[in-house]
């Protein structure tokens, strides 16, 4: 869960727009653990705020470090877009923001989901309280992590790999996922989303002979494959 606060407050500067008073507003980013707190939004690398054309060359402006803090003055109000890099190449979220002047400061919260997230990451997720799966296999230190992804790298491109996975037909991800659950190991991360008609696996934590047995069936139902 992310949670967007916002704080503005009125300045005394001219705006220039009769009517509207010049105010300084800024918006910080946090994650909430499991007991609604805020912890540090680590798992992003990077947040970059779209703000309204108005502000020129500082209408996109890329924050590299939490809280992801963007400060700035304007007498209007508008909704921007803010894209959420995740560190380990964990893809981009875009949250919808209204910048309002309602209240002196307020608070949203959204819901984000990470789609097979690596070890990394995971634990980096960890952080903010239990990920969903985890009582399909045992917490992982970054250590452990990283054995595991040394050990299931071996000759295969772990990145190819999934995106193998993700162009199979419905027939053949059905014996992928039967596959998993067949040679899965205790400290697999896997998690059946019923609800969603969604399977999630987390392959670094896969044996090396299930990571091969899926690079070969791949391989095989995708023969373009180089």
């Amino acid at each position: 869960m992310v949670k967007i606060v916002t704080e503005q407050k009125v300045i005394d500067k001219p705006s220039g727009v009769e009517g509207f008073p010049l105010r300084r507003w800024n918006i910080q980013l946090f994650m909430l653990n499991e007991h609604g707190e805020e912890v540090p939004a680590s798992v992003y690398s990077k947040a970059t705020y779209h703000l309204h054309e108005s502000f020129g060359k500082r209408a996109t402006q890329a924050i590299t470090s939490p809280p992801f803090k963007i400060q700035e003055e304007g007498w209007g109000e508008f909704d921007m877009q803010i894209v959420l890099t995740a560190m380990e190449k964990g893809g981009d979220t875009t949250l919808s923001h209204d910048l309002n002047f309602s209240e002196n400061r307020y608070e949203t919260k959204h819901a984000v989901t990470f789609k097979n997230p690596k070890p990394a990451l995971l634990e980096r997720l960890r952080e903010s309280g239990p990920v969903p799966g985890d009582e399909n296999g045992k917490k992982r230190t970054g250590e452990e992590s990283a054995k595991k992804k040394k050990r299931g790298d071996k000759g295969i491109d772990m990145d190819q790999l999934a995106e193998n996975l993700q162009r199979l037909q419905e027939d053949d991800l059905l014996q992928v996922v039967q596959m998993v659950h067949d040679h899965k190991s205790p400290d697999s991360y896997t998690k059946n989303d019923v609800d969603a008609g969604e399977f999630h696996v987390d392959l670094y934590t896969l044996p090396d002979g299930l990571i091969r047995m899926l690079w070969d069936f791949s391989s095989e139902r995708l023969p373009t494959h180089k």
